[in-house]
């Protein structure tokens, strides 16, 4: 049986098209959450926001020369790292905002649950591949390293970061995800493709 027509092979072509509706059902909640976002925060949509740290970039080089394997796990290590910012944006947000502003509070809740949900979504398609999970012991036990104490006006401008990006992220994981999709002469070859349990 060609590795096309395996039930692997649709598993993973269907895991692919429900991951690219998540993707993009995220997307359309960060841009509404942006909007939100910079609205309570009293920002300005058009600021300029340098660099963030710990936030994975979207663009990458040479995006066409990667491997399936290479766009699973950046964007897993992106999704992971989106998961502990949201996290301590939505615990800054409960310390800066209390109850008054619940709104935002859970909307970020309800994305840091999306992130959470396309972050398993993509273990599974790497489990589908028979590749291990990277940092998977490690994340549970340690998390992240603890931020710096920023500002509020520096916190502001770090969520603005992080929403932006993760909206770009968005558009990359549905890219991959779309390229991750197509059979390929290259994929089917694939020791971990090619082998059906």
């Amino acid at each position: 049986m060609a590795a096309a027509d395996s039930p692997s092979a649709a598993l993973r072509r269907d895991l692919c098209s429900r991951g690219i509706r998540l993707a993009g059902k995220m997307r359309a909640d960060v841009v509404d959450l942006l909007d939100a976002y910079v609205e309570q925060q009293g920002l300005d949509a058009s600021a300029s926001v340098a660099a963030v740290e710990g936030v994975p970039l979207a663009a990458v080089e040479r995006w066409d020369e990667q491997t399936g394997t290479q766009r699973l796990l950046e964007n897993l290590a992106a999704y992971r790292a989106f998961r502990a910012l949201l996290a301590q944006m939505l615990e800054e947000q409960r310390e800066q905002l209390g109850e008054a502003e619940a709104g935002l509070g859970r909307a970020l809740a309800a994305l840091l649950l999306q992130v959470s949900a396309f972050a398993y979504h993509l273990e599974e398609l790497l489990r589908l591949e028979n590749r291990g999970i990277p940092g998977e012991e490690e994340e549970e036990e340690d998390g992240p390293p603890p931020p710096p104490r920023l500002s509020l006006f520096e916190q502001k401008l770090r969520g603005l970061g992080v929403l932006r990006e993760l909206a770009q992220w968005a558009v990359r994981s549905v890219r991959d995800l779309r390229q991750l999709a197509k059979p390929s002469p290259a994929t089917a070859a694939a020791p971990g493709l090619a082998e059906s349990p």
